[in-house]
């Protein structure tokens, strides 16, 4: 059975069609187009809940979405890209990971490629996550943060998918998920047109004696936010804290931190690729799909 890479090339040319299809309908096409026998088509991961060739599919399908080769038009549902059909034509026998990250290097390339969090670039053998070099526990902690950085990408494209009432929402949530609320505290959006600045308020205590502000840019990526977008939130702080959270699902020019980093109100910059880390740390907008158990020998049982 192929790998996860060997999925890839006949997924885009299941989906060369430009028809939108749910997972569930070119899954088994996709089998078929590597001709996988009626045995492996039923063989199961090891934990026994997935059938192996679909979540091999499903990996490869994550990632040429998160690359640009395909899009997600609705939940669930594919279809192929302009850059997904160049790769066939680049690639008719097959293509790699390390092929499509070459790719996104180049700035006219259709291709693109997000980055790698610290952690994992430190993790890695330099060849994915099956590096012979790597101990079984760093093989399971590497794929582990290799599947939060597939889901941090879908996270900030559902973010920014969504109205800016949802995304204030969920920060809102995602701050009393963090414990900003207290133990007894609560937390709101304001009013859409006439927040002033201010797009939620956390209570951290029943009398709202203590209060976090919130400020949040649904932006998209290359929408960075500057300067001004801070000084007006500063504005909006004065008079009511001396302190504030800013949230983007994009980024910060330096410009805006050097700002934040010298006025004297203070306040806390949160960028896309940090609110993701948070939501899936705090678990806000994502659910745990499996949990794996790693045990040892007891000594106390033998001593």
């Amino acid at each position: 059975m192929p790998n996860w890479e060997g999925f890839m090339l006949p997924t885009l040319q299941v989906l060369s069609d430009g028809v939108v299809r749910h997972w569930r309908e070119f899954q088994p096409l996709v089998a078929e187009q590597v001709k996988l026998s009626e045995a492996q088509k039923q063989e199961l991961l090891p934990s026994g809940t997935q059938v192996k060739y679909e979540n091999r599919i499903g990996w490869g399908v994550s990632f040429l979405t998160n690359v640009g080769a395909l899009s997600r038009p609705k939940r669930g549902h594919y279809t192929i890209t302009a850059a997904g059909k160049q790769l066939i034509e680049m690639f008719p026998n097959g293509v790699h990971e390390r092929d499509i990250r070459a790719l996104g290097e180049d700035p006219n390339s259709p291709i693109r490629v997000y980055q790698k969090t610290e952690r994992t670039k430190a993790s890695e053998p330099g060849v994915g996550i099956d590096g012979d070099s790597m101990t079984p526990i760093e093989q399971v902690q590497s794929g582990i943060e290799r599947i939060h950085e597939e889901v941090a990408v879908e996270l900030l494209e559902r973010l920014q998918g969504k109205e800016p009432g949802f995304f204030e929402q969920a920060v809102v949530q995602l701050l009393l998920a963090m414990g900003y609320g207290g133990a007894t505290g609560s937390g709101s959006v304001t009013q859409l047109s006439n927040d002033g600045g201010i797009d939620g308020v956390i209570d951290q205590d029943v009398l709202g004696l203590s209060r976090v502000y919130i400020q949040a840019k649904r932006y998209a990526n290359t929408n960075v936010v500057q300067r001004p977008d801070l000084q007006g939130f500063v504005g909006a702080l004065s008079g009511k804290a001396d302190s504030g959270v800013f949230i983007t699902t994009s980024r910060f020019s330096e410009g805006a931190r050097a700002y934040a980093d010298g006025v004297p109100t203070r306040v806390i910059l949160i960028d896309g690729k940090r609110l993701t880390s948070l939501m899936i740390r705090y678990g806000v907008g994502v659910q745990v799909r499996e949990t794996y158990k790693v045990v040892e020998i007891d000594e106390d049982f033998f001593a």
